[in-house]
């Protein structure tokens, strides 16, 4: 999770927030090389006595100009394309997780395995958050998903549009009415991951946090049964 003070993202737990890290750090390598050159050749010009008053035309010089943008936008639009790829991706999910998004919780549903299990995620208020818990983010029933395997989460809305996010996981889809939407995700280890409600939803917007907490398969399925 993040805290104050935090300038980077969260620590990564799943491949795709991984590549939307390394995205972002190579699309800001190139934004500054850019402004720095930029502001580089503004200064020399500002500071240069030289004018060029009566050059009507350089032909090699519009075509740099036009070309090397060009190839810039090329070395940031076909790792932003095949990331889009990837988000859209579900793959071969082991586990199918629903999540339906009320004012002002979330409900969760397994249906893998023979066996149906429902129940539904609230915030923990102030006066009974346990030592070391977050104000506003926990939940008193978590989502559990198994690491190092595929996961499918069916997302929904009983009401008005919601939007399930998850930084660490650099996942978020909208919960719409009528409407199921998907997302696959595959954690890399064990851990617990906080989310928010990412869409203005009502008075108790800020109120319906999203918990989930990864394990292993074998604790995944011996809790998902018992």
């Amino acid at each position: 999770m993040s805290f104050w003070g935090q300038l980077g993202f969260q620590d990564s737990f799943s491949v795709l927030s991984f590549e939307l890290s390394f995205f972002h750090d190579h699309a800001m390598f190139v934004l500054v090389m850019v402004s720095s050159l930029v502001g580089y050749m503004m200064f020399c010009l500002l500071k240069s006595s030289l004018s060029s008053r009566f050059l009507m035309e350089a032909q090699a010089l519009e075509a740099a100009w036009t070309v090397v943008p060009g190839l810039l936008l090329l070395i940031l639009a076909i790792p932003s394309v095949r990331l889009l790829y990837l988000l859209d991706e579900v793959g071969g999910p082991v586990v199918s997780l629903k999540a339906v998004g009320h004012q002002w919780y979330w409900e969760y549903e397994y249906s893998d395995g023979g066996r149906s299990v429902n129940f539904d995620s609230y915030m923990v208020g102030v006066g009974d958050i346990s030592d070391g818990g977050y104000r506003l983010l926990e939940v008193d029933n978590r989502c559990v998903l198994p690491y190092g395997v595929d996961s499918r989460v069916l997302v929904s809305s009983a009401d008005v549009i919601h939007a399930w996010a998850l930084p660490s996981m650099g996942v978020k889809v909208d919960a719409i009415p009528g409407r199921i939407n998907q997302l696959g995700m595959h954690l890399m280890g064990s851990g617990v991951m906080f989310g928010q409600c990412s869409e203005i939803c009502g008075v108790n917007h800020s109120f319906m946090p999203i918990g989930v907490e990864g394990v292993s398969p074998g604790v995944f399925y011996s809790w998902l049964m018992n």
